[in-house]
């Protein structure tokens, strides 16, 4: 029998929601990501003793302020692991931009264009890499001056459709909608229980894959941040999904039948209106959403203090 790892694969492309090597060499998925979170649990591992050796040895030669030395090991150390995960997988490794630049376009183009730089200096060609941003209307404005750069932009923290189609109209590469995180707001506002078919999060990733068929656009919808393999299988046939290792395991062992759930062929005749997404329109539907509008700003801030506590590990290695 085949599992439904494999059935999933042969319709939608699977990426490793982590940075550990081992997982990746198990499940061979097409593309991975990386972020300080990842970061963070991948430098706990003994194969990664060699990576933040040479990134602090590095550090500690580097002249200059000693919270911009820092800084500069982190983003070393990012690159390092993303350019290790870029030479086991055959696509793209997703590399975050600074969280606490979510709202400033022009320090995240300059941030965004820096990883370029390391990556290149490292080996790896900018179409193994994805610059992660923010979907904040400073982090979409980021994307779209990054793809007219041809640098491919990876759009996070997406709670809502407005959001959505404001990254399809910058030209972004690449979405992900945030499934479980969805449903973990709706969860403790409403206090429901839901199936995968009542998801608010598998809802909100079908209308957005909807809505782009209809409207034509070519940005990538890849679904994330699940709690559940009804989630994943729900969204089957979704362009991307990236799955954690425990949920990539599940799926490996289960041998039942994984039938298809999203397809472009059909996926477009249910696709809402086209949205208006000026900055004016696209703040005041963002703000209409307490649900989007609570989960972006969570999720800035738990991406910043993980970014903070990777800092603290750096200063920490360079004062030993």
């Amino acid at each position: 029998m085949t599992s439904k790892l494999d059935q999933l694969k042969a319709f939608t492309t699977v990426v490793a929601d982590t940075g550990d090597m081992d997982a990746i060499r198990t499940f061979k998925p097409t593309d991975c990501t990386t972020n300080p979170t990842l970061v963070l649990k991948a430098a706990a591992l003994p194969a990664y003793e060699g990576v933040i050796a040479d990134s602090i040895s590095w550090g500690k030669k580097q002249a200059g302020n000693r919270e911009a030395v820092i800084g500069s090991v982190a983003d070393r150390l990012a690159v390092a692991f993303g350019s290790e995960l870029a030479r086991l997988v055959p696509g793209r490794v997703s590399t975050e931009v600074d969280a606490d630049l979510s709202f400033d376009t022009a320090k995240s183009v300059e941030k965004a264009h820096g990883i370029i730089k390391a990556y290149q200096a490292n080996g790896i060609s900018r179409d193994k890499v994805l610059i992660k941003l923010a979907s904040t209307w400073e982090g979409i404005r980021a994307a779209e001056i990054l793809q007219k750069d041809g640098i491919d932009c990876n759009l996070t923290l997406l709670f809502s459709l407005v959001q959505a189609a404001a990254c399809a109209e910058a030209g972004a590469f690449l979405i992900s909608p945030f499934v479980g995180r969805i449903l973990d707001w709706y969860v403790k506002n409403e206090g429901k229980s839901y199936t995968a078919e009542t998801d608010p999060g598998v809802l909100s990733v079908r209308q957005i894959y909807a809505y782009y068929k209809r409207h034509g656009y070519n940005t990538v919808v890849m679904g994330a941040s699940f709690r559940n393999i009804g989630e994943i299988e729900a969204l089957a046939g979704c362009d991307r999904l990236t799955i954690a290792p425990a949920l990539l395991d599940q799926l490996a062992k289960d041998e039942g039948a994984l039938p298809r759930q999203l397809d472009p062929a059909t996926a477009g005749k249910t696709g809402a209106d086209r949205l208006k997404v000026d900055e004016a329109s696209f703040r005041f539907l963002l703000n209409d959403d307490a649900m989007a509008t609570e989960k972006i700003a969570e999720g800035i801030r738990a991406f910043a203090k993980d970014l903070g506590v990777l800092k603290d590990m750096v200063a920490t290695k360079l004062a030993a």
